[in-house]
């Protein structure tokens, strides 16, 4: 440590008394440690300053990315601070706030008189989510979200509130969005729900088409050499009365009361029906076969017109004979996807006509097709009541249906629209002009 000598006309004239000269430097010394001590509490003391200011940015930052409001009153009700967010809503400045009542950032009196009085019984215990409206900017009101607590101090004094809020607008905007996602959610269970029903559905029908496949082909095949021993029988009978006839006059009378002359003639037209009603049935299997078969991972070129024309075929069969379907489709509509599952959409629009046209006196369903672009188009238009117009928006919603309980679980032209947008098309509704409801298909069809 080095020590300051003082300069030579401040040295005392007279000699230092003896232990002077020692008393003296330990001054010095302890002068010298004094400084440093002094040194070492201004380093801190900078520190400190340092921190203190790193803190005040952060909360500073803080505050000013907050998207809720926040106000800092005393226990009178004046405002203390604020933050930008405030400032945005009410147009005006930190400056022009301090200071000012707290209810006067309320839109009317009403609302001033209101928070008063919630304030004034509840100011101790807090309160939350009580809207009000605040006055803006531009003199309009803003719905707000306000959260109020107690501020007080170490001793329990209250000190005053701080309050909080958030716009009602953004709350209703993220309550919108949770429940659209909560609305996707449920399609998308229900649609999963119902692929596995189908599932099962396509091994039942399975199982069902191929026990049926074998005693339909018993029948046919018997039927078949009926038919042929029916035809070798009149030809004996035929010969056998004829060789008699002129003999046996007994014979004659039988055969005249047994009918068997129309027997004859009306045995060739019974075994074409039965012929006609096995392969029939024989195609209804084979088109079950068909429609309960796995989907391959790969597309398959599938014929609109084969889809379409054997949908209709199914329907009428288990529909009322009053039931007509035309179908107008140009040649050569082909596509790429699913037979089964594009095939268990054309059914589910056909069978929604047949339902809907169920009380008319002419029910009718026409299919027509055109090529436009790179889409074939389908429309299925018949003649019912229509559509009302408030349940137009809800069509393709899982579990919504029209139809009386028990005859409809609403999920047909969900899963439907789903197969569609699979395979890159469309399908939508809406009425016609001259009554009834139309649902147009779209589909990407094959370049040649």
């Amino acid at each position: 440590m080095s020590t300051t000598v003082p300069p030579a006309d401040s040295l005392p004239d007279s000699p230092l008394p003896p232990g002077g000269e020692t008393a003296w430097i330990e001054v010095i010394q302890k002068m010298d440690e004094v400084y440093n001590d002094l040194l070492q509490y201004e380093v801190a003391l900078e520190e400190k300053n340092a921190a203190l200011e790193e803190s005040h940015q952060f909360i500073e930052s803080v505050l000013a990315s907050m998207s809720d409001i926040l106000i800092v009153c005393d226990r009178n009700g004046s405002i203390e601070e604020v933050n930008p967010s405030l400032r945005h809503i009410a147009g005006r400045s930190a400056e022009e706030l301090v200071n000012t009542p707290l209810v006067d950032l309320f839109a009317d009196e009403a609302e001033k008189a209101k928070v008063r009085d919630i304030f004034a019984r509840r100011g101790r215990e807090g309160m939350h989510d009580c809207e009000f409206f605040l006055r803006a900017g531009d003199g309009s009101t803003v719905p707000v979200s306000i959260n109020c607590t107690p501020r007080v101090s170490q001793t329990g004094k209250l000190m005053g509130m701080v309050v909080t809020g958030r716009p009602v607008g953004e709350l209703r905007r993220a309550y919108s969005a949770l429940r659209q996602a909560h609305d996707d959610l449920k399609r998308t269970q229900g649609q999963l729900l119902h692929a596995e029903k189908m599932v099962s559905l396509g091994r039942l029908v399975a199982g069902v088409a191929h026990e049926l496949n074998n005693p339909i082909s018993f029948v046919l095949g018997n039927v078949l050499s009926l038919k042929r021993y029916a035809g070798r029988l009149e030809s004996y009978l035929g010969a056998v009365h004829a060789s008699t006839a002129a003999e046996d006059g007994a014979l004659q009378a039988m055969r005249q009361e047994l009918r068997i002359d129309r027997i004859l003639a009306d045995m060739p037209h019974l075994i074409d029906g039965m012929i006609e009603g096995a392969e029939r049935t024989r195609d209804i299997v084979d088109a079950l076969k068909r429609f309960s078969a796995v989907d391959k991972t790969t597309p398959e070129q599938v014929n609109l017109n084969e889809v379409v024309e054997r949908s209709v075929r199914w329907v009428v069969q288990s529909a009322s004979a009053k039931f007509a379907v035309e179908v107008d489709l140009p040649v050569g509509l082909v596509c790429s996807g699913s037979s089964g599952q594009l095939q268990q959409v054309a059914m589910n629009l056909v069978q929604n006509a047949c339902d809907a046209t169920a009380r008319q006196t002419e029910p009718r369903l026409k299919v027509t097709g055109s090529r436009e672009g790179q889409m074939a188009v389908l429309r299925f238009a018949d003649n019912g009541p229509g559509i009302p117009e408030e349940h137009l928006s809800r069509l393709f919603e899982p579990f919504f249906t029209t139809k009386p309980v028990g005859q409809g679980t609403g999920l047909g032209l969900s899963i439907s629209y789903g197969i569609v947008e699979r395979h890159g098309g469309k399908l939508s509704a809406r009425n016609l002009p001259g009554g009834g409801a139309e649902f147009e298909l779209s589909l990407p069809v094959e370049s040649r």
